[in-house]
């Protein structure tokens, strides 16, 4: 911090209290949601929950959606925060395991752990609820694509994954895909989010399946079908990108993305 930038004040004790309530009320919501599911979430019986009115809650909260948004943003931040934790924590009993390997079972992970708050992610909409435009629950989940997304393409070029092996886009698609915004996928070449939203779709799709019980019949053995899948997808989706001989000099730097 430069020496002439004065340092932030410390919450005073009203914002101490109001940020201590607030963190009660979303953690009596969650565990509401985890009995009843999200479709049953009650302001009422969340308040009555913490002895407290619907109308004391509504200085909190000033609606349903605002709950719900604040709801969603969490349970994105806190599966963002699983799979950044699954990659940290390296590869385990597999050290040639793909890093976004590990990412995925992360996410598998925090999907069965925590089903009801998944399903608010993933499941049924709620009635009569619409997220902002733009607003936190977007770029949350923005936050955690960004793993998977750097992931899936650290240390390739922009050049590199412009060329990749995909089924010819449609002229519509690939300006659709080059205007998507920057904080977004944007900064990814058309092919390259065409691969990722498709490998994406595979993942997410399999996590899908196991939370909603269609999966069963496999038992113990969903982890190990799982992991395979993952270790394939990955292999394919790298394997379409060709390799650089060498970086150009307009295009010295491998594709990053912050997480």
């Amino acid at each position: 911090m430069p020496a002439d930038e004065p340092a932030a004040a410390p919450p005073t004790l009203r914002q101490r209290r109001r940020a201590a309530a607030t963190q009660e009320i979303l953690d009596a919501a969650e565990s509401h949601i985890t009995e009843h599911g999200a479709a049953a979430l009650s302001l009422r019986a969340v308040a009555r929950s913490l002895g407290m009115t619907v109308q004391a809650l509504y200085h909190y909260f000033p609606s349903r959606d605002d709950l719900v948004t604040a709801l969603v943003t969490k349970a994105y931040d806190d599966l963002a925060d699983a799979v950044r934790a699954a990659v940290d924590a390296g590869t385990g009993d597999d050290p040639a395991l793909p890093r976004l390997v590990a990412a995925a079972e992360g996410y598998r992970r925090w999907a069965i752990t925590h089903p009801e708050r998944f399903r608010l992610l993933y499941g049924t909409p709620l009635r009569y609820y619409t997220a902002p435009v733009e607003g936190p629950t977007t770029q949350a989940m923005r936050r955690m694509s960004a793993v998977f997304e750097r992931e899936m393409f650290d240390g390739f070029t922009a050049t590199q994954l412009a060329a990749a092996d995909t089924p010819a886009l449609s002229p519509s698609l690939r300006a659709h895909l080059a205007q998507l915004p920057p904080s977004g996928l944007g900064d990814l070449p058309p092919p390259a989010t065409a691969l990722l939203m498709s490998a994406w779709g595979h993942m997410h799709g399999l996590v899908v399946l196991e939370v909603f019980g269609h999966t069963s019949f496999l038992g113990d053995h969903q982890a190990e079908i799982f992991r395979m899948a993952m270790r394939n997808m990955f292999e394919d989706v790298r394997g379409r990108v060709p390799v650089a001989e060498r970086a150009t000099a307009t295009d010295p730097h491998p594709h990053t993305c912050e997480a």
